[in-house]
């Protein structure tokens, strides 16, 4: 993982924020090649959370990047409710916060499919690998799918159908 990766996910855990790492990075844990751009993580919708979400990323200038103005991210008590995902650029990378992962559910359902990493000195939640690949399945986008095939041949070398893994 690269160290701007490591920053940003240090600030979120630094800042208190509940998250599970999912998708392309969560895959470069288990020894996976593929490259993506963003880091995925599943995220608690709370007021609490959003709020420290923001104080995390403040000085790294988030903006959302799916609006044609790249408008800043501008959380407050009265807001937060209107938002199910984000996604965000900021100065060191972009970050996709969503509610719900397909295949495995909301917050709650991926929390409960996954486990404690160490990336570098860190540690946090990651989507175990058997979730990873069900939700890389039920994506079925063609990337996804050749995925699905370096995951699965990384858990055919590890020799275990560990549920947990």
């Amino acid at each position: 993982m690269s160290d701007d990766l490591i920053i940003l996910l240090k600030r979120l855990i630094d800042a208190g924020v509940e998250f599970v790492l999912v998708g392309g990075y969560a895959g470069v844990v288990y020894g996976c090649n593929y490259v993506t751009k963003d880091v995925d993580i599943c995220f608690e919708f709370s007021t609490a959370n959003l709020l420290a979400l923001q104080k995390a990323l403040s000085d790294l200038e988030p903006v959302h990047r799916m609006t044609p103005k790249k408008k800043k991210l501008q959380l407050t008590k009265d807001n937060c409710g209107d938002f199910k995902n984000l996604y965000l650029a900021t100065k060191i990378g972009q970050l996709d916060c969503l509610s719900f992962i397909d295949g495995i559910g909301d917050y709650e359902k991926v929390r409960k499919s996954s486990r404690m990493i160490q990336v570098g000195k860190i540690k946090m939640r990651a989507l175990s690998l058997n979730a990873l690949i069900k939700s890389k399945k039920k994506m079925n986008r063609p990337r996804d799918m050749e995925v699905v095939k370096e995951l699965e041949a990384i858990k055919k070398l590890n020799g275990s159908n560990n549920k947990n893994q």
